[in-house]
């Protein structure tokens, strides 16, 4: 029998979704992510738009039931493959605690590979912070730290003292034990050095430094900087997995260049979001707000060799705590008296994964160089004490018991569900 006109029409149409649906299906399946030793722009944007923040993923163990937070580490992996991440930020840290850094790396490595097992592409991006403790004593500069920075090969510890500003600034800037390190002095670079090829040899392949601003008051033409980054990237060159090591930092200003030559491979900063005034709980992205990166991001020549008038960047959000009036009007750079990821973790299921789609699309559309990371696992600060300390994405389940149900959210924005 024959088909009527109008069902040919419906045929057709059907016919149509069906193939641009397998194409878009095909585009995010068949995006490059290969690179080695340098990235090209494409394959670096590639990586951006399927970026997600992941704190201290790598930390547990895989083979123990639950971690610290009530939630799975097989949950973890199952997400970070499902959704088919491809830049895991934060999945490896310090924040202090420089004692369990070991432990820490020890577990990370058998993790990192049964990811690069289940998707070779991943990258894995670990942070090395704005902060050192005295505990950096109960660790030993290894030989191989020493005779790169050309010094002496002495049985010793790391020297806390020595990574600190000699006029007092930023001493004990967090809390009484925590001091902000100056990368112009010597010790600070070793260290960084000793922590970031650690990471690579863990598997890492990207690390986020945090507030370079905080850390180069005494660094003039960041020669401090340029000393470090240029040690840890020859180091990457030899051991890393594809021979490069991928760095960015907090860039409020737009970035670090110097002779035309960026420091970093691209750039990263906090969403920066504004609240609704009369509308609790109510905050919007807006260009120019507080010191916001979106439309200031600075261009030149990248490590990898290519040049651009803006370099790519990442929006993030991120955690720093909450005002003494949480749920309340507040100062730059609090949302409603929290930090960006608690703010967030506040809205109603629905209302979050709204607000996701707001701002991806927002990002993409006010500015082509500026890319949204996900929230998927972080450290958040409620109004509560006996409330939730940590948010996921993940579906809620008895694997994660506090997850937020946005998975499948941003598994539709990358096109991967």
């Amino acid at each position: 029998m024959p088909l009527l006109k109008s069902d040919r029409r419906r045929s057709n149409v059907f016919a149509i979704i069906c193939v641009a649906c397998f194409f878009f299906g095909q585009s995010a399946r068949s995006q490059d992510f290969k690179f080695d030793t340098t990235i090209s722009r494409p394959v670096l944007e590639h990586y951006l738009d399927r970026s997600i923040s992941y704190t201290e993923l790598l930390h547990d163990d895989l083979n123990q039931s639950r971690n610290e937070h009530g939630v799975a580490p097989k949950e973890a992996f199952r997400f970070i493959v499902d959704t088919k991440a491809k830049f895991v930020g934060r999945a490896l840290m310090l924040w202090g605690r420089e004692k369990n850094f070991s432990n820490f790396v020890a577990r990370a490595k058998p993790f990192a590979s049964e990811l690069h097992q289940a998707d070779p592409d991943i990258v894995l991006q670990a942070a090395a912070f704005e902060i050192v403790t005295p505990d950096v004593g109960s660790l030993a500069v290894p030989p191989e730290v020493l005779k790169e920075f050309g010094q002496a090969v002495t049985i010793r510890m790391f020297n806390y003292q020595n990574m600190l500003y000699e006029n007092g600034r930023f001493v004990n800037h967090w809390g009484r034990t925590g001091s902000v390190p100056d990368m112009s002095r010597l010790e600070t670079r070793m260290w960084f050095y000793f922590l970031v090829t650690q990471y690579i040899d863990a598997g890492i392949e990207a690390v986020h430094f945090g507030q370079v601003g905080l850390m180069d008051k005494n660094d003039p033409g960041h020669a401090g900087w340029l000393d470090m980054l240029g040690h840890v990237r020859a180091y990457a060159r030899k051991h890393a997995r594809r021979h490069m090591l991928i760095c960015d930092a907090h860039t409020p200003t737009g970035g670090y260049v110097e002779n035309g030559k960026l420091l970093f491979d691209f750039h990263s900063f906090p969403l920066r979001i504004a609240e609704v005034p009369d509308k609790p709980l109510k905050g919007v992205l807006k260009v120019g707000f507080s010191d916001s990166i979106v439309l200031k991001s600075k261009g030149g020549i990248t490590p990898s060799g290519w040049s651009c008038t803006n370099l790519p960047y990442l929006v993030e959000f991120d955690n720093f705590g909450r005002s003494r009036e949480p749920g309340k009007p507040s100062k730059q750079p609090f949302i409603w008296g929290y930090d960006e990821i608690t703010w967030f973790s506040q809205l109603e299921e629905k209302e979050r994964n709204d607000w996701l789609r707001y701002a991806w699309d927002w990002v993409k559309k006010t500015d082509p160089n500026g890319h949204l990371q996900m929230p998927g696992s972080r450290l958040i600060t409620p109004a509560q004490r006996d409330g939730p300390r940590w948010y996921w994405s993940n579906n809620r389940s008895d694997q994660c018991p506090q997850g937020s149900n946005t998975e499948e959210t941003i598994k539709v924005l990358w096109g991967t569900n």
